[in-house]
This record gives structure tokens, sequence and C-alpha cells, in this order.
């Protein structure tokens, strides 16, 4: 490497190069130097490193000072020397003799700094000083710098040893930058994974923004993180969750995009940053703190397939640019967050779908029994409306009895029109009826319909359709109540997961079935004769309707259920049902 040498008392400047020999303590400084990359701290191996080159050189001041990129200054790493209490001394670039060697990334020696304009002391009793930068690709990351008390303490062959080390120095440091950004990248990620895992298992939209502003203010370390939500045809943008490390409130009414610092984030899709929401201009926005200590400011919008819910807002107490990691990790977070409220609502519209289904079945089974119910009181209602006219009793109109007849006759009529309209009420609409259908869509729609709640309770589907799926003719919904009710009375006997196995048949000409099996607990001995009976059920919380309600809507569809097997290890029951001609 060579590097252009310096001598400020003298208009002169050399090559500087490797010696081929070196003694011995040099050598010993390089080998300590290198055995520092495996160091567990970048601190620690920046201050053993700074104290091996100052051995080697037979000083004892010196200052490793590295480029902080959000400020520009050179600022003190590691240090041997500076007095207890003085603050760490910072520099800008070009400015001094470390700053004039990161700038123009040539190592420089002031033989006395007494003469040199450029020098800023640091300490008392410098006469001499030597910096050399520490490169990168030819980009400078900081510079050590190394004093010495008298004057002309440092020599040419110093100034080469120093960049020699600098450059090992260097070296081992960047290896073990690297090893910390990927182990840094690892945790970020198993983090994300952790919180993946949380956020999707929570279903209740309050719970779930609630944990997303906590978890992403605690792992970024942000003095408060607010989650906002963005509403499209109104343009309007709300806060509906903040977590923070002290008493900050923020207006959680509905407010207009254009009123909003986060407005211009989520209609653009990008995330942005604002350095001190502080000044004039930001000061009138709706949605920001009422704490005048925050100032900065990084927004990450929410999206999903295209589609923006929101947006994740961090907030900072100094002014400070975010670095390129903590943007990484909250647009991370960001997508999770998508994708659970995503998955919640999706959960709430099949838990409203099935809500639906189940006041269906109720109505099914009204139906259904009121139709049966009716249907044996309309016999004896016609036997007693034939005996009343047959009686022919007739009485004068001023004989009380002649009212009481009356009114037997009228509320007779009254009841046949009450029995007939629930018949009606009963009866299968004949449109719906004789539709044609695909079993295989109506059990897949009737799966997705339980996915999520069979994820969540850990039970597993199984299901491999035919290549030709068996057209029924009948009615959709009540086909789609069946097999609900029976894979949900399949789920009730397995609360600690499982697995359903649908097994479709089609091997018989004019008929099909339809085998589903659990590896639940299995249907008690006393019960299993009367299974299709109605208001029998092995639960606590059961109304014994659903295998009732099953059997009667096959029946109408000249179809049938029975039980095959059933045991500690699980049952099986068989749908049969007539293929459409």
């Amino acid at each position: 490497m060579s590097q252009t040498l310096l001598l400020v008392d003298h208009d002169v400047s050399i090559n500087s190069t490797l010696r081929d020999s070196l003694p011995p303590h040099a050598y010993a400084a390089l080998y300590q130097i290198a055995a520092l990359a495996t160091s567990e701290s970048r601190e620690d191996a920046a201050q053993h490193a700074l104290n091996s080159a100052l051995a080697a050189l037979k000083v004892d001041h010196g200052y490793l000072l590295l480029l902080n990129p959000d400020t520009g200054r050179l600022e003190v790493e590691a240090q041997c020397g500076l007095s207890t209490g003085v603050d760490a001394p910072t520099f800008e670039m070009g400015q001094g003799l470390p700053g004039w060697a990161a700038l123009h990334v040539q190592p420089v020696l002031s033989v006395e700094v007494a003469a040199e304009s450029r020098y800023r002391p640091l300490r008392e009793n410098t006469h001499c000083q030597m910096a050399a930068p520490m490169l990168i690709e030819e980009n400078s990351l900081g510079v050590i710098v190394v004093d010495h008390q008298e004057i002309g303490g440092f020599s040419t062959q110093d100034l080469e040893l120093l960049v020699m080390l600098t450059d090992e120095i260097t070296r081992v440091l960047r290896r073990i930058w690297l090893f910390d950004q990927l182990t840094d990248k690892a945790r970020q990620l198993e983090t994300l994974i952790t919180i993946g895992h949380s956020l999707v298992g929570k279903l209740a939209p309050q719970e779930l923004f609630d944990s997303l502003t906590r978890d992403t203010q605690q792992i970024l370390n942000a003095q408060a993180c607010a989650l906002y939500l963005y509403e499209r045809a109104p343009d309007t943008l709300r806060c509906v969750s903040l977590s923070s490390s002290r008493d900050i409130t923020i207006d959680q009414a509905e407010h207009s995009a254009d009123e909003c610092l986060i407005g211009g984030s989520v209609r653009t899709s990008r995330q942005t940053e604002y350095a001190d929401i502080q000044s004039p201009g930001f000061l009138a926005l709706a949605d920001l703190p009422d704490d005048p200590d925050l100032h900065s400011v990084l927004i990450t919008p929410l999206v999903y397939e295209n589609q923006v819910l929101g947006a994740l807002v961090l907030f900072a107490d100094p002014i400070q640019r975010f670095d390129n990691d903590t943007k990484r990790l909250t647009a991370g977070l960001a997508s999770l967050g998508a994708v659970a409220m995503e998955n919640a609502r999706l959960y709430s519209r099949v838990f409203q779908s099935e809500d639906t289904l189940r006041k269906n079945a109720q109505l099914t089974t009204l139906g259904l029994l009121s139709a049966e119910i009716a249907h044996e009181i309309r016999n004896p209602l016609t036997v007693l409306k034939l005996l009343h006219g047959g009686l022919g009793l007739g009485f004068a109109s001023d004989d009380p009895r002649h009212t009481d007849m009356r009114v037997i006759s009228e509320k007779l009529d009254q009841l046949e029109s009450i029995v007939t309209r629930v018949l009606q009420f009963g009866a299968t609409p004949t449109a719906n009826l004789h539709a044609r259908w695909n079993f295989v869509d109506i059990i897949n729609d009737t799966l997705v319909l339980l996915r999520l709640k069979f994820d969540q309770a850990k039970i597993e589907i199984h299901f491999d359709p035919p290549t030709q799926s068996p057209i029924i003719e009948g009615h959709q919904g009540q086909l789609q109540q069946v097999l609900l009710n029976l894979l949900l009375n399949s789920s009730h006997a397995m609360p600690d997961g499982g697995s359903i196995t649908l097994n479709l048949e089609t091997a018989k000409s004019d008929h099909f079935s339809l085998n589903i099996t659990d590896t639940g607990c299995g249907i008690p001995k006393e019960l299993r004769e009367r299974i299709f009976d109605s208001f029998l059920s092995g639960r606590a919380d059961g109304n014994g309707l659903g295998l009732a309600i099953a059997r009667r809507v096959l029946l109408s569809h000249h179809g049938d259920i029975a039980l095959v097997s059933t045991g500690p290890e699980g049952t099986t029951l068989r749908i049969t049902l007539p293929l459409a001609h």
C-alpha cells in the first residue's frame, strides 16, 4: 500500500513502503491485533488494538477516532492519556491533523506541533503528533492519532509503522463489525419471527394494535410508537394505539389525511422520516403527540396486497437520522402487522359467516321441527272440525251456547290457518331443491369457512377430491349446513387438536358417499343408538339438533347418514346421496 507522508516542518513528501524487516515488538503488536478478530466486543477490540499500537510505537498517548455518519464528525472510540473528566474530543472532517488525515486519506506527521496552524491540542505536553487514516476501499472511516512529548519524537519510520498497524486494526475491526452486523441481522430475523407468531395469533383488533406498537417501541428502543389506521374512502387517519416510555397523548379522533403528517406517506406507500417536527411548519398538524421534546419521526406504511391499511410511526427525543437497520426492521414489523391485521379481519368474517350459518341452522331446525309438529296437529284438528260441523247443534241466537259454538268454530279455523302457515314455513323452496351442484365445490367452500377456526384449534384437514366430482341435485345451503354441522361436531370431539379426513367414494352408479373420519374421543356407548334423535347431545353446551337436522336434510334429498365406527381413536360417519340424473 502506497501512502503519502506530509512533514509539516519540512516541505517534502515521500513514499511509505513496508520494510522487509521489523523489530520483534512490532511483530508482537501485529500478532496481538490480529488475534482480536475473535473479540466479542467492538469497543474492547478497539481499545486493545490501540494499546498494542501504542506499545509498538513506545508511547503512552493516543486516540482511535471513528467517523459518525449521522453527524459527519470524528468521535473517540478508544483512547489512552486523556485526563479523567475531560470531554472526549471530536473533529470535523479536515479539522486538526486527525481531520486532515481523514479528509485527504493520507498519513500526516508533525514533528513540532507548535509550528503547525492546523494542530488542535487535546492534552498538555504534546510536542509531536502523527495520524493515519483507517481506510476501506479508499474511504476513510476513522483515524488513529498518537502523541509524543518531545519535539521530533516520531520519525518517518514510526509513521510507516503506524500506517501498517492502522491497516491491520482496520482489517480486524471491519471483520468484527461485519460479524456484529450478521449477528444483529440474525437477531432481528429471530425477533421478526417471534413477533410474527405472536401477532398472527391475536385476533381481537385492539389487542393486535396494542401488541404491535408495544413490541415495536420496545425492540427499537423508541420514545414512542403509534399506529394509525387509514380509511381510503373518506381519506382519513385515526390513531388507534400508542406505546410510549413516558406520559404522551395523541388525539384519537378521525382527521383528514390533508391535516396529518402521515397523510403523504400513506398516499405514496413510502417510508418517510422527518428530522424535527417541532419546527413551526409542523406544529399545526393534527396527528402529532403533545410532547414538545419529541423531534424526529419515522413513518412506515402498513401495506397488504398494494392496499395501505395505515402507518406505524416511531418518535425519537433528540434530532437524529434513523439508521438503515432501524428502517428495515420497522418495515419488517409493519409488514407483519399488515398481514396480522388482514388475518384478523378475515377471521372475523369467517366467524360472522359461521354465526350466520348457525342462525340458518336454527331456522332450518325450527322449520323442520315445526313442520313435523304441525303435521301431527293437523290430523286431529281435521277430525275436530268434522265433528263440530257434523253435530248440527242449532241453538237459538239468544242462547249463550250459540255464541260459544260460534267462537269454537272461529278458533278451529284459526288453528287450521296457523298450521297451514307453519307447514309452508318448513317447506323447502322448490327452485333451490332442484338446482344442480358440484359436491366437491360444496365441500371446499365449507372447508374455507372453517379453515382459520381449525388452524386455531390445531386441527388438520385431509381431503383428496376425486378426478370426477359427483353432481348433486338439491339445496346448496342445506347441504353445506350438513357438512358444517358434521365437521364442527368432529372438532368438538378434539379439544386438544387432531385431524379430520374426508373420503369421497363414487364407485356406485346412482349414489355416492362421503366418509368423515376424526381422531376424537368417540361417541359414548349409551348414545350410539340414538345419535340422530332430536335434542340428544353428548356435550353440556349442545342442543342435540346438529345430527338430527343433518339426517332430516339428507332424507329430504333422498339420501341418508350412518355411523360407521366410533371408539377412543376416532369416529367415522358416512353420508350417502343420489347422483343427479
